[in-house]
Order: structure tokens, then sequence, then C-alpha cells
């Protein structure tokens, strides 16, 4: 397997500022690459900062930054605050709606999903959350084409697999209950009812106890299982509102890549979908802890 390199950030902007990117220097306006620090280390910080404060933030002396950041409250990019600390204008907040308003979480990860599979030489499949339950939405098959029966549209079990346990571990529990009612119809599903024995009982409480293992490592994995032979890893990317909106996997033969949980190719997964969950929007917690 290629060894993973950090997701590049430039594929993340339209194609013009890419080939900017991509192409030999150009000139700018030095000023407003200034104005830009300051407001990346604004976004950075995610709270409101005085002058010294954000100043620092961004790595230059009060006296140049002010300047700056009047310009910047003036054209409603940032306001000001009775204590003097700043933090997003009206202008920001219309540019981000903007935004949001254009956002395709499928769009957005499709070229991503390539790159991805690409990178690693393994199966990338993406899911939604679909009336039936996580639904394959796009999926790029490896150079060495995997046995499953999984196709585009293939409605996956909350319980055996693992990109319906990553959207069953951030799903509100009315809705994972309604869902995992009709498991049974999904690839890899079984039967959910009331428990009636206790080893019925135990299976469930140890099923909860996964998802909550999942919400707080942001990743889970499969050996062996649904399918003998092949392994899995499944990541979520969330919107701007915080909810799932994606679930993306990557499946290969055993033995054929890591798929430890803390290996190279879950940490590449997980940097891959928290990109993409910062282009949706989401600003993830500072720390993910395990307890």
């Amino acid at each position: 397997m290629k060894t993973p390199p950090v997701p590049p950030t430039t594929e993340n902007f339209p194609a013009q500022l890419a080939a900017l990117n991509n192409s030999k220097p150009q000139r700018g306006i030095q000023a407003l690459e200034s104005s830009g620090e300051l407001l990346a280390a604004l976004v950075s910080a995610g709270v409101p900062l005085c002058l010294r404060d954000l100043a620092q933030a961004a790595g230059m002396p009060t006296a140049k930054a002010f300047p700056h950041l009047v310009s910047l409250v003036k054209t409603g990019l940032l306001s000001r605050d009775q204590s003097g600390c700043f933090s997003a204008g009206a202008l920001s907040l219309e540019l981000g709606l903007l935004a949001l308003q254009r956002l395709s979480p499928t769009r957005e990860a499709e070229k991503e999903i390539l790159k991805i599979a690409n990178d690693t030489e393994l199966s990338v499949a993406t899911a939604v959350l679909g009336p039936l339950g996580p639904t394959v939405v796009q999926l790029e098959e490896s150079a060495r084409p995997l046995h499953v029966s999984l196709r585009i549209g293939t409605v996956l079990s909350l319980v055996n697999t693992t990109i319906g346990r990553v959207f069953a571990a951030y799903l509100p529990p009315e809705i994972l209950a309604d869902l995992l009612g009709q498991d049974a119809i999904r690839m890899a599903g079984e039967a959910w009812n009331t428990p009636a024995t206790l080893e019925e009982t135990t299976a469930i409480t140890a099923y909860y106890e996964q998802l909550r293992l999942i919400a707080a490592r942001g990743i889970d994995s499969a050996l062996d299982n649904p399918v003998p032979g092949i392994h899995t890893l499944s990541a979520p990317v969330f919107d701007h509102t915080g909810a799932i909106c994606l679930v993306i996997g990557l499946m290969g033969y055993s033995k054929s890549f890591d798929s430890s949980l803390d290996g190279e190719v879950a940490h590449y997964l997980r940097q891959a979908t928290e990109s993409l969950s910062h282009r949706m929007g989401y600003f993830a917690p500072s720390s993910r802890v395990v307890a």
C-alpha cells in the first residue's frame, strides 16, 4: 500500500484557486493577506478575542494588527463589542450562510473519495442515511475488487456493519430505536426485538457500549465481519449543525492493510473525514477522550 499523505487543502477550493496555487506565484495585496491572517486566527480561536490576544494569535504586533481590524470592522467582516473584543460581523455571517446554502455533502465528498481510493489502494464506500437506513451512494473499488454484495443503493445494517454502527453512534436515541426495528431488512441485518433472555439483554447492552466507544473515538472497525476475509474502517462526516451527514468506509482484504484503530490508514481516514466536516461548516471539539 502507498503511504497515505496528509489530505491536501488546495483541492478543497474552487478550481480557479487551485490553479493559482499550483502555478507560478501571483502578485497579491499584502495588506489583505495580513487581514486574512487575523480572520484565520479568530476562526481558530472560536471565541471573541481582544486586540492583544487576536494579534498574538495571528503572530503580529498589536500596532500592525489594529488598523487591519479597524478596516475589517468598517467592512462588516468583523464586529467589536463593548468590551473591545472582536468577533464575526454581519458580512461574515452573510458569506457563511451563502456558502452553507451551496454545500452538498455528497458533491463535496465525491472528489475526496476518488483521492482516498487512490492513496490507500482500498475500496471506498460513501453512505447517507436514507428512508430505510444507511444507504451506499458512492462506491470506488480498488484494483483488487472485493467479493462482497455491496452496490450503490445497498442499505446496510446498523448492527453488523461499520458504516451502520457509525451512523447509529451519532443518531438521536428515538430515531435509532425506530431504525433498529427494521434492521432485519438490511444487508447483514438481524431482527431487533425486545430482549426476552439474559443473553439478549447482555448483547443489547454491549451494542450500546460499542456505540459509545465509536462516538468517543470517531471511527469504527470490523475484522472478518460480516464478510470473512474483509476488514473495514469507517468514520463520520458532520454538517454545520453537528449532525452526521455521511459515513465513509474503507474496505480491503485482511492482512492487506493496517486496519487497527490507531494505525496509519485509520489516521488518514480520520483526517480526510475531519477535513470534509470542516468544509461542511462543522467545528470539532478540541479533544476526544475515551473513558
